[in-house]
């Protein structure tokens, strides 16, 4: 019974600090919006309502398998994640980050690939393209089902690839702000990085801004590779000034077929 409770509350513990960095990076990201461009998200107040209650209920979900292995890490050396910086090569550290990227990003697209074919697209991931237009709320707007795809990515990975728990650390900022700027209706980066030679292996929201516009493209999370390789990637999208701009968006919804998220 001490065990279980001990579990239960890791997996409570990480599903409040899930709900917690999303609400924080989120909210920073939309009053950047407001900030920045002001207007973008007037009429849409509704659907940020539906997008946080959606986001948060993902939060559990991807909190209870994460606190799961972090209490097994924590008291019985679960995972191969490691706390001494020399128990690999200096070099291993940055290598290990892009390998759990890359790995995700893998899963990503040919999950998200999945959810775009007509039934779990009508059963799960319309849901998250019902926010037309997405904003910096919808990140983790996903059907439960959709959410457990993701949920059980990084929890399998640290079982397989060793990571310093700082490395880890910095997988998962890049997952949160990553997933957040997508989905904020403008480009934050510079020009000079998303038109040029990085963008072109890079995703930011002018590429992700693409899929949501035509629905069966453009599918990765970090990079074009799988993308570029499938022949799925259509370049990057435009963002248009009326916070209403669900033309064509709609007629995804409605055309649903090898669809992305």
């Amino acid at each position: 019974m001490t065990v279980m409770l001990a579990i239960l509350l890791s997996a409570a513990a990480m599903t409040a600090i899930v709900g917690v960095r999303y609400l924080i990076v989120s909210g920073a990201f939309a009053a950047a919006t407001r900030m920045r461009h002001p207007g973008l998200y007037t009429g849409l107040d509704k659907q940020m309502r539906r997008e946080i209650v959606w986001s948060l209920a993902s939060a559990a979900i991807y909190g209870v398998p994460a606190g799961v292995v972090a209490w097994g890490w924590q008291n019985h050396g679960w995972t191969r994640i490691y706390t001494d910086i020399h128990a690999y090569p200096l070099w291993y550290a940055p290598l290990s980050v892009l390998l759990y990227l890359f790995a995700h990003d893998t899963w990503f697209y040919w999950t998200h690939r999945w959810m775009h074919r007509p039934k779990p697209f009508k059963l799960a991931h319309a849901l998250h393209h019902a926010s037309r237009p997405p904003t910096a709320w919808a990140a983790m707007a996903f059907h439960p089902i959709e959410a457990l795809t993701g949920a059980v990515v990084i929890p399998l990975l640290v079982f397989l690839i060793p990571i310093h728990v700082a490395g880890l650390g910095v997988v998962l900022t890049v997952m949160t702000v990553m997933g957040v700027t997508n989905h904020m209706g403008w480009e934050m980066f510079p020009a000079a990085m998303w038109q040029g030679r990085l963008g072109g292996w890079l995703i930011t929201a002018s590429h992700h801004q693409r899929h949501h516009e035509r629905y069966r493209c453009n599918y990765g999370l970090y990079f074009r590779f799988w993308d570029r390789l499938c022949g799925t990637d259509q370049g990057i999208g435009q963002f248009r000034d009326s916070p209403r701009r669900g033309g064509r968006a709609a007629a995804g919804v409605a055309a649903g077929g090898d669809a992305g998220r």
